[in-house]
């Protein structure tokens, strides 16, 4: 057994849901692996049940995978707002999202989150960012007046697959935008912050 089986086998279980939706995704889609997985949803899980966040915003929603483990964390009446730029991801996650007894905690959104986030009117007390990696900075810029003191944000992917320890080529937009995403945080003294080495990476940042 290796320490990732054991680390699992001593996890709370997905749902059958979840389970199903992984299936699908591997048999389907093209990029699986993009979707948060077992241990990292059971943390977004626990994120929500330790912060009880009442607002959370979702940037990139792609299967709906972690969009449903944070909604299983909310308490009744709480709400996520997910926001996906590819709407032709709709049918496969709507697929789960509306068999989901935590359906009514989830608002789905489609279309570019710079347009659609300032228009939703809400201050958050949790946000997760898991989109397009150059624009991770442009993202957090929009959200951090969004969230509420004391509030979360969490950002995948902040190791990129360890590329962000080498040096990358020019055309190699997408480590470029984490580079510029991790060196932004780390000299922001409005948030506390540490990178999760949790499978690509996951940063906390906390605001003051």
């Amino acid at each position: 057994m290796t320490i990732d089986e054991y680390i699992l086998s001593h996890t709370d279980e997905e749902s059958e849901l979840l389970r199903s939706l992984v299936r699908d995704a591997g048999v389907n889609l093209l990029r699986p692996r993009m979707l948060s997985g077992h241990l990292q949803g059971r943390i977004l899980k626990m994120f929500c049940r330790m912060m009880r966040p009442r607002r959370v915003l979702e940037i990139g929603t792609y299967t709906g995978y972690a969009t449903l483990c944070m909604a299983e964390g909310l308490e009744e009446g709480a709400l996520i707002h997910t926001v996906e730029i590819n709407d032709e991801m709709e049918d496969f996650m709507m697929k789960y999202i509306s068999r989901s007894p935590d359906r009514d905690k989830i608002r789905v959104h489609f279309g570019d989150a710079a347009d659609v986030v300032p228009r939703l009117g809400e201050t958050f007390d949790m946000v997760f960012i898991d989109a397009g990696k150059h624009q991770y900075t442009a993202y957090y810029e929009m959200v951090f007046p969004l969230v509420r003191p004391g509030g979360l944000i969490l950002a995948d992917n902040t190791l990129w697959d360890g590329k962000v320890a080498e040096d990358p080529p020019s055309s190699d937009k997408q480590t470029a935008g984490i580079l510029a995403f991790n060196e932004t945080v780390k000299r922001d003294e409005r948030v506390e912050k540490v990178i999760l080495p949790l499978r690509d990476g996951l940063t906390m940042l906390w605001k003051k």
